[in-house]
């Protein structure tokens, strides 16, 4: 695990700090994390204190992880913003694309991963709700899981159509994924690696872990995150994990550090 820095000391540095959640694979941090490693750029990594940090709220104006704060401007907190910040940074390799159309698809694409009411938001709405409503939980978990919630909009009439996103979207993303090798690409978009072939692969993860020895974690969470629905295990081809694995294997950093 790297060394950590808190957050009141991280404000007074200059450089790439990134705050994160030590020991939590979150999606959108993981995806972070492999944008700033492919481009080979170094941060400081900044502890996020799980549950209420009001130091990162001061700093930050919110409470949540990735944030990418870069020498004296604003804190970067969303995933377009800190991918925005890696291209100017680096850019090369470039994890945009220059033609306009591919650009559009990546985006829109990866909105769909990455955006509120996205597959990870709708996702963590499944997870809520499956915690909340499970039988045996203490009310000290309920109580986490009702915070943590609130962030999401949680509420119980939000499943099903959260359920029904989530299926869209990863047929949508496997349809994609098969008319690219049908044009004998093994990438999302083009022909070469962009910000959405690192997005599906660090998302994925909410559904499918790795093995402990790829991606170690606490087997709450494993358990957790590894999907039991049969409608959104149907949805996920099996080439959308094999492209996960071979982004991983190719591109980003294993084992996984958190």
């Amino acid at each position: 695990m790297p060394k950590y820095v808190e957050v009141e000391e991280a404000r007074n540095m200059t450089g790439l700090r990134l705050v994160l959640s030590p020991g939590v694979p979150g999606p959108w941090s993981e995806a972070a994390e492999g944008i700033f490693y492919v481009k080979k750029i170094s941060y400081i990594p900044v502890r996020q204190k799980f549950g209420q940090d009001p130091a990162l709220k001061e700093w930050t104006a919110q409470e949540s992880a990735p944030v990418a704060a870069y020498n004296d401007e604003r804190p970067r907190s969303t995933w377009i913003e800190q991918l925005s910040l890696a291209e100017r940074l680096a850019p090369n390799p470039p994890l945009v694309p220059a033609a306009i159309d591919d650009r559009i698809l990546m985006f829109g694409y990866s909105n769909e991963l990455c955006g509120e009411n996205g597959f990870s938001w709708c996702k963590r709405i499944l997870l809520f709700h499956a915690n909340l409503t499970t039988p045996g939980l203490s009310e000290q978990q309920r109580a986490l899981s009702r915070a943590l919630a609130s962030k999401y909009g949680y509420d119980p009439a939000l499943v099903e159509g959260a359920r029904t996103r989530v299926v869209e979207i990863l047929r949508a993303l496997s349809a994609r994924l098969e008319g690219q090798r049908r044009r004998a690409s093994r990438y999302f978009i083009g022909n070469q690696l962009s910000a959405l072939d690192i997005y599906w692969a660090t998302f994925c993860g909410i559904i499918n872990p790795m093995p402990d020895d790829l991606c170690p974690m606490t087997p709450a969470f494993r358990k957790t995150y590894t999907n039991t629905d049969p409608e959104i295990a149907a949805a996920a081809s099996p080439a959308l994990y094999e492209h996960r694995d071979f982004i991983y294997k190719e591109y980003l950093e294993l084992p996984v550090d958190n």
